[in-house]
Order: structure tokens, then sequence, then C-alpha cells
């Protein structure tokens, strides 16, 4: 339901979006940079890391807490106070000898709290402003892209120069940025506090109520079995968990390949290089693809551009072939082929995320989309944690080939939805 506030809201949703997108990606693509930096293989940076998607893969079990009417401002305002602590807990250890553990536990903390805060903003907009594309909407979506900008680029950036002035001391350095990260969240923290509008008022103990939990429980499980009594499930069940799987296996071991040193088949980019192509170029590349995949999914619809999109999810996927093989030291030909994958990357996920939306739409649309989005976080998840061994095992070359020859999988799979689109008079689109 769309209520109406007094708040404008162009005053709360670009910050709000910005404390969105800045945990998410330092928990998601930093921490590999910076556990690459301190010592862990390959093999074990990306298992690690891997698991902080555990909490999206979740989210069907604590969305429907996070969804209580009333109670979504409180949601977002915890769980920036609880990410900006977790994160401030990971500055504290990262100089400890015990610093593996502890800064897991603090990261998987702040994964936890940083899904929570993500539904809770998206929830609160659609209730404020309706899913309209105004100035709004578009709002949010640059300043998201403004926090990946920041994290992969400009922090990544200031560990690397930070470590120059420290004399290469990796985690003092790192610890250094993450309290800065920790004192912005404070910040925004108390700028949401006076800024993001509040629902009707409603007990918090109403939540957690022996009967509450219960019937919300219950609720949760008939939508999942519903869910997987729609028609063509097991090929929508595909779909969700392997059309990105070239993605899924190259989105962390691409982040390590730039950075590993020349000897071990790297490109050995220097934090200050890697903040630069892969923070800034990649970025705009994603955001261009993404641009464009709008464009053509409304002229064209999902029936049209299903295939080309497929192919764009996945052919772009060779220019790291061509790296692992050229090794190339000019930096604007590493910038070139990053922005071209992520260009195609940006353009295939439209594809990915209308045949969600069409598939779900009907009744208990809501729901469904949130199985569909843990199927969505399990699919980067599970080829995330086996892709490090696997590079391990092979080396740069041999697994880059590898991500290429997984592209299979997405064309089977966008065959068997094309089939099942066809069948529909409306053809989801």
């Amino acid at each position: 339901m769309i209520y109406k506030s007094r708040q404008n809201p162009m005053a709360w949703v670009p910050t709000l979006y910005f404390c969105k997108g800045l945990p998410y990606v330092i928990l998601m693509t930093v921490s590999l940079v910076l556990y690459k930096q301190m010592g862990l293989t390959n093999a074990e940076t990306t298992f690690y890391t891997a698991w902080l998607h555990l909490p999206w893969v979740l989210k069907p079990m604590w969305q429907p807490f996070v969804a209580q009417k009333g109670m979504l401002r409180w949601w977002i305002l915890g769980s920036e106070i609880l990410t900006g602590a977790a994160l401030a807990g990971v500055a504290l250890t990262l100089p400890a000898p015990f610093c593996l553990q502890a800064s897991l536990a603090l990261f998987w903390l702040a994964a936890f709290s940083c899904a929570v805060h993500n539904y809770a903003a998206d929830e609160l907009f659609l209730r404020t402003q309706g899913p309209r594309h105004t100035p709004v909407y578009w709002t949010r979506t640059v300043f998201y892209r403004l926090a990946t900008f920041t994290a992969q680029g400009i922090l990544v950036m200031m560990a690397g120069n930070l470590q120059v002035v420290y004399r290469g001391s990796m985690g003092y350095s790192w610890s250094l940025v993450l309290y800065g990260v920790a004192g912005l969240s404070v910040l925004l923290w108390i700028y949401h506090g006076l800024s993001v509008p509040a629902e009707k008022r409603r007990s918090i103990y109403r939540i957690t109520s022996r009967r509450s939990i219960a019937q919300t429980i219950g609720e949760a499980a008939d939508t999942t079995r519903l869910f997987f009594r729609k028609p063509a499930v097991a090929t929508a069940t595909l779909f969700m968990l392997l059309y990105r799987l070239p993605e899924g296996l190259l989105s962390k071991v691409s982040v390590l390949f730039l950075i590993d040193a020349s000897h071990r088949g790297g490109l050995g980019l220097s934090p200050q290089e890697y903040g630069l192509v892969a923070g800034t170029v990649a970025v705009a590349g994603l955001s261009l693809g993404g641009v464009l995949g709008a464009m053509a999914m409304v002229r064209g619809g999902l029936r049209r551009w299903l295939w080309p999109m497929a192919a764009a999810m996945s052919l772009p996927n060779i220019v790291y072939l061509y790296l692992s093989h050229a090794l190339p030291g000019n930096l604007m030909s590493i910038a070139l082929c990053l922005f071209v994958e992520q260009l195609g990357y940006g353009f295939g996920f439209v594809a990915y995320m209308m045949f969600i939306k069409r598939y779900v739409s009907g009744y208990l649309k809501a729901p469904h989309l949130t199985l569909a989005k843990s199927l969505m976080a399990l699919s980067m998840m599970l080829p995330g944690m086996l892709s490090g061994w696997a590079q391990t095992m092979t080396g740069y070359r041999d697994y880059f080939l590898l991500v290429v020859l997984s592209g299979i999988a997405t064309i089977i799979v966008t065959w068997m939805a094309s089939r099942e689109i066809k069948k529909t008079k409306t053809g989801w689109a």
C-alpha cells in the first residue's frame, strides 16, 4: 500500500540508496581485494567471501518479519548503525593476529544487516513513491551506482595510497579505510533519523509474539509451496540458477586475476590501478549496458531480446581469456576489456530480471519475487564458492576458457525459457 509522506523524497532517497550500495560492494567485491592483499589463497578468498551471499539466499525466512507494517524505518535505522558498527569492528581487528576469524564473523554480521537494509529501503521506497519511472526513481539508481564507484574505486585507491604512506602495512591501511566508512555510516544514520519518513506506528512487540511468529512462518511455507507449483517451475528455476553461471564463475576470480602477481599469471595491478579500471571504467560500462538493455526491452520486449541479451551475458567473457594470454601492460587496453565485459553483463542482466518479474507476476507476486531473488543469490553463491579452487587447479588461462564454455549452460536454459515464452499468448512481455 502506498501512503503519502510529508518529506520531500529527494531529501532522503539519494542518501538512502547510497547507503544501500556502499556496504554491499564492500562485502562482495572490496573484501576480495582486502583478503588477497592479506595473504589468503584464491581458493580461501572466494570460498569465505561467497558465504556473504547467504543472507540474501535466506531472505524468504526473515523478509516477512521485516515487512511488518510500520517497522520499515526502524529496520533501516537499526541496520545502518549495526552495519557501521560491524565495519568498525573489522577495522579494529584487521591488525590483530586473529584478524581472519574476527573479520569474517563481523563481515557476516554486516552482510545480514546489509540484506535487511536493502530490503527495507526498497520496500519503503515502493510504499511511499510507487514503482513509477519518475526523476526520484532514476535518482536512486544513480546514487546506487555512485556508491559502487565510491567503494570499488575510491576506497580501493585510498587503501593503495595509504599502503604507500605506511610502507606496505596492509592491515593498518585497510583498517583506516574501514574506520572512515564506519564514520560515514554513522553520519548517514543520524541524517536518516531526521529525514527518512515513518509509517503509522505499530508496536514492535506484535511481531515477536508466539502466535505472530508461527503465523508468519506458516504463511511463508504456503507461499513457497505455491511457488513450486507454478507452471514451468522447473524451467524457471533452472533459468534463475544457470543463466548467470558464467558471471558466477567469473565475478570473484576476475578481481583476483587483476591484482594477482604476474608470476602467478595475473595482471599485477596496484590498488590504485584496480580502482581506476574496475571502479570507474567498468562501472560506467555496467551502467551503460543496463540503460541500453532497459531501452531495448521497452521497444521490443522479452520475446525479441532474450537471445541477444543471453549472448551479451556470455560472449564478452572472452576478453578475460585474451587478457590471461596477452597479459597487457597497457592500462587503457585492460580498461577497455573490462568496459566491454561489464557492458555486456549489464545489457544481458536486463533479460534475467525481466524474465523473473514476468514469471512471478500475478497472485502472491511480492513473496514469489522474494523467492526468486533468493535463487538469484544462490546462483552467485555456489559458483563463487568453487571458483577459487577451480582456478587454483587449472590456472587462469584454462579457468577463463572454462568460464567461456560455461556459457553453454546459459544457451540451454535460454532455449528452455524461450520455448515456455512462446507457449503463452502474452510471451511474458
